[in-house]
Formats: structure tokens, sequence, C-alpha cells
């Protein structure tokens, strides 16, 4: 499997197993991060880190405070798709991270970006 990243009239496959994003909140200013696998049953989040807590950022029952980070497992099912849109509100986008680099999501207002998985092609960009 590979993960297909579509925005901007473009798509963008990148042949990975695994990806972590991250993201500012809009009103707390504080980091979240989520660590998500590629699977035939769609993207599925292991875990996830909250850098404090606040409005909408809560940390679920059974988090742990790690290194000033909540970190706990999301209980939800995998997602076909997950759709990225930006605020403005923060100045910048997500943070797409893989084992071959990073990159910025969205960071500009307007149209979103979607993950999903794709079926391996032979490219990686």
């Amino acid at each position: 499997m590979s993960l297909c990243i579509l925005g901007a009239g473009k798509t963008v496959t990148l042949a990975v197993a695994a990806f972590t994003l991250s993201w500012t909140h809009s009103v707390e200013r504080t980091r979240w991060q989520e660590d998500w696998k590629v699977t035939p049953a769609g993207l599925r989040v292991v875990e996830a880190r909250i850098k404090g807590s606040g409005a909408g950022m809560e940390p679920p029952e059974g988090s742990v405070l790690q290194d000033g980070w909540w970190v706990f497992a999301p209980r939800i099912g995998p997602q076909p798709r997950l759709v990225l849109a930006a605020s403005g509100a923060t100045g910048e986008g997500w943070t797409l991270c893989t084992a071959k680099g990073c990159r910025e999501l969205g960071k500009a207002e307007g149209e979103p970006t979607v993950l999903e998985p794709c079926e391996d092609q032979g490219q990686s960009r």
C-alpha cells in the first residue's frame, strides 16, 4: 500500500506504510501528533500525543503523561480517508512525516487536502 495525498488538483503518491501527522490547535496553540498506518482496510491511527490540554483537547481516559505529552491510543477503526481543511488561524498547516522526511500540507486556507490509501504504482515522491 501507499499513501495518496490529493490537493490543489494534484495527487502525490508516497510509498510508505506509516506516517506521523502533526499540527497546532488553532485556539490553544498546542501541538498535536498522531501516528498512522496505511492498511488495505484504510488509514489506522495507532497513537496520539497532545502537548497540554484545553478547549477541545482534553486527553481521554487512560492517557499517560510522558515527557510533557499526553499519550494515548485512539479508539477508532480504520478510516477510508482523512480530510484536512486549513482554517488559516494558525499560520501553518499540517506536517506529514515519514521515514523519508517531512512536508507541510494545507498551510493556506482554502481547498482541503485529502489523505487516503492508494494502490502501489511503483512511484515514490
